[in-house]
């Protein structure tokens, strides 16, 4: 019996079969190319990116009707990527001036793009990385005349096949059985990878950067999957099995216990209402949060729009995207936050990165700086709020300026709408994220300005702590409950109650059952997190007395426990 552990998806255990897929990294041949043949080689190049490209349209032609559907997403922000410069014109570039092979090129240039991939702050984006490590290796497959496994065949020797693979790429995921899947374990991989997000789509638990799955699992072997914690147990005996069985038994009956409470209000024992809405990263996360009930969406992150394209997403873009979700909120709110992008994330190739990304030119700073990323989003939002209870939502804030700056500019476009025509809602709330620690300490002298207050704790406690939760040596420190975050959190609360605004969480503490009663006990009644946490969230409010909770609360806040 062996045990192993990765980042866990889903809040469920499974019981299945190793069912290894074959993605070991062939060693990449290395040599120098004649001048001679230069022009054969690129000729070999092209004729690898145009069978990869071939490949990834049959796949897409045949992609099974119970697939999810990000996974044809996936497919083709592949074939986009082919089509990119720096991925099919720039490695010839290297065999024409290095005299290199093809194979060493590719493998070059990948790896160079991943490596920007990697250093950049917001993880969605760091781990797009992925994308370009799978579209390398189909090229290099096809340049050394690798076939592809078949993952269908090998799925259907187990009838509780476990996913085993070094990574799970768009490709493999159109060849699955997705009804017949127990759960996705890989080597590489984070939260929001494909295999995640595949995971999530398909309803079960999966373990992701695991680093060794490959290694120590061998086809055919039983497995435990703990999608709750990331601990994977190989070849249990039976005693270890049982206990299992009977945790999962369990497990599946507080589901079942939650969602009956789905239609429930969120009311506390003694009976204060607290509000939970929906964080979303794309339209179609609107299912997700509408089957768990949210009362909203707290949060739409927009940087979706603008990633896996050559060119800046046109005004429509936005409507249309916006316009997807309120079809399906009716009356409830949708908050928009506006572009929160870098400078180490590239949008046009026009960006590079600062010498210091996560201080350095992001969020409204960059909206404001360049307004050709920034009009087009807020007019857009303007022309949604006409359909719905829309609220946009300003990232990154840190002085009263740069909102003085940001209200001139909406108020100009609000002038140029009414003169076009184009209806809007002119009373649309405006609100601010409170995740700069000065946006904190300055909230009292925000809060007389905007509508609402939004606390984004991803951001705030890492700047408040001055470390990073994704760097394994100092993420020991990421402390939600340290009493300098708990007391910016308070001043951000008190400030919002006396200038008579709302004031949400939006950050990943907002569905963290261990920090909800000392936010309760702050003040905090209205939260927004991932759908998957918010059943959960809502049991543990309509269970809390929220009077009890504020001596708890003070003593936190001296740093007492």
């Amino acid at each position: 019996m062996l045990s192993l552990h990765g980042a866990g998806i889903g809040k469920e255990i499974t019981i299945g079969t190793a069912c290894v897929l074959s993605q070991d990294v062939v060693d990449t041949p290395e040599y120098r190319v004649p001048r001679s043949r230069i022009d054969d080689e690129i000729y070999r190049l092209r004729a690898a990116i145009a069978a990869a490209r071939l490949q990834l349209i049959q796949i897409r032609q045949n992609i099974p009707a119970e697939s999810p559907p990000e996974a044809a997403g996936f497919i083709e922000a592949h074939l986009m990527m082919l089509e990119d410069p720096m991925l099919s014109q720039a490695p010839e570039e290297l065999i024409s001036y290095q005299q290199i092979n093809a194979e060493q090129a590719i493998s070059m240039q990948s790896q160079s793009l991943i490596e920007v991939f990697e250093q950049m702050e917001d993880e969605y984006l760091s781990s797009r990385g992925d994308d370009i490590q799978q579209i390398a290796e189909r090229i290099q497959r096809n340049l050394m005349g690798i076939e592809d496994v078949s993952s269908a065949s090998l799925t259907e020797e187990f009838k509780d096949p476990v996913i085993v693979a070094r990574d799970l790429a768009p490709a493999d995921t159109m060849a699955l059985k997705p009804s017949r899947i127990r759960a996705i374990l890989t080597n590489l991989g984070g939260p929001i990878s494909h295999s995640a997000i595949l995971a999530r789509s398909l309803g079960i638990p999966a373990v992701v950067g695991m680093h060794v799955a490959t290694s120590y699992i061998q086809h055919g072997d039983k497995l435990i999957v703990d999608g709750r914690n990331g601990n994977v147990i190989v070849a249990p005996d039976e005693q270890t099995l049982k206990a299992y069985r009977q945790l999962r038994r369990s497990d599946r009956e507080q589901a079942r216990q939650l969602n009956a409470i789905k239609k429930s209000g969120s009311v506390s024992k003694d009976g204060v209402r607290v509000t939970l809405q929906a964080n979303i990263e794309m339209p179609r996360d609107i299912r997700a949060a509408l089957n768990a009930n949210a009362a909203g969406i707290g949060l739409f992150r927009t940087e979706y729009l603008y990633m896996n394209r050559d060119n800046l997403p046109t005004e429509n873009d936005h409507f249309n995207a916006y316009m997807r979700i309120l079809r399906h909120l009716g009356k409830r709110p949708m908050t928009i936050r506006t572009l929160d992008l870098g400078s180490d994330k590239t949008i046009d190739g026009s960006l590079e990165a600062g010498s210091n990304p996560a201080l350095g030119l992001r969020g409204i700073r960059l909206c404001l700086q360049r307004p050709a990323l920034f009009i087009p989003q807020l007019r857009a939002i303007l022309r949604a709020s006409a359909h719905g209870q829309v609220r946009m939502m300003i990232p990154m804030l840190s002085s009263l300026n740069e909102l003085h700056q940001v209200f001139d500019l909406i108020n100009e476009l609000k002038r140029s709408l009414r003169k076009e025509g184009t209806p809007y809602n002119s009373k649309i709330k405006i609100g601010g994220m409170v995740e700069v620690p000065a946006a904190a300490i300055s909230a009292d002298l925000f809060a007389p300005h905007l509508d609402f207050l939004s606390i984004g704790t991803n951001d705030l406690i890492q700047y408040a702590l001055a470390i990073d939760r994704v760097d394994d040596e100092v993420n020991y420190l990421y402390n939600p409950l340290h009493p300098s975050v708990l007391r910016l959190i308070d001043m951000t609360v008190r400030a919002g109650d006396k200038a008579g605004i709302p004031v949400t969480m939006c950050g990943e503490m907002a569905g963290d059952v261990e920090s909800l009663e000392t936010l309760l006990g702050l003040g905090l009644r209205s939260l927004s997190m991932d759908p998957a946490n918010m059943l959960e969230i809502k049991n543990l409010i309509r269970r809390t007395d929220i009077s009890a909770t504020r001596e708890r609360t003070h003593r936190l806040l001296n740093g007492l426990h």
